[in-house]
């Protein structure tokens, strides 16, 4: 781990270039040990692919070293928590043309038919890398690598909430309606993001994503 400061009110600890499995594990347990226990004067902790960012009040004093140390006396409660799994969170998903637009042009960059992109899609299991870009969107890796397609030229005005779209390398599910350059290959009925819940963003880094394919029915009569 590495630690850097982020201006003057916030610390990065940095795990390295890539995410994998065990990164994320490690982060996500160094994360929940901060948020659980957090250190003088934090006021947020906000994971991301390699990363974990602890946000500090900035009207409470406190030099860098000593915040670093903070930090890493947390570490041994990471340590205990490390390699514990995040949840299993299964999404059904309709891939209607209704509601994936964009799956002609997945398929064509795959060089498959549109059923094969459903069927790889809902295949695969994903795992949240990241939240954000809009609240409680997740950043999922993990996916098929034929179905990689580039983000589109022009982005969307408006993608609407719970549309399920392919950016490069990565899936993800848009929470609320927002602009969006991803590829759209379907949509859920589930609801993502709840500022009354908490926390408010169903999905968690670390938490393990399946999509289950659902018919245009099944979709209108989810509840």
């Amino acid at each position: 781990m590495r630690f850097a400061p982020l201006g003057d009110a916030a610390i990065t600890v940095d795990f390295g270039p890539q995410p994998d499995a065990a990164t994320t594990g490690r982060l996500q347990s160094l994360a929940r040990a901060l948020q659980q226990d957090p250190p003088a004067g934090a006021v947020d902790v906000v994971p991301a692919y390699v990363t974990v960012t602890v946000f500090y009040d900035g009207d409470v004093t406190g030099d860098f070293a000593a915040r670093c140390a903070a930090i890493e006396a947390r570490v041994s409660a990471m340590a205990e928590r490390t390699g514990t799994a995040g949840a299993m969170v299964e999404i059904p998903v309709c891939y209607d043309l209704e509601f994936g637009p964009d799956l002609p042009r997945v398929a064509a960059q795959a060089q498959c038919t549109e059923a094969e992109v459903v069927a790889w899609h809902s295949a695969g299991e994903y795992r949240v890398e990241a939240v954000g870009f809009s609240p409680g969107f997740p950043y999922l890796s993990g996916l098929n690598r034929k179905l990689h397609t580039p983000r589109l030229a022009t982005p969307r005005v408006v993608v609407p909430a719970g549309s399920v779209g392919i950016g490069g390398a990565q899936t993800g599910v848009y929470p609320r309606a927002t602009p969006g350059g991803w590829n759209l290959i379907g949509r859920t009925p589930v609801i993502l993001f709840d500022p009354e819940a908490r926390p408010p963003a169903r999905l968690q880094v670390g938490d393990r994503v399946r999509f289950r394919a659902i018919t245009r029915e099944e979709f209108f009569a989810w509840k």
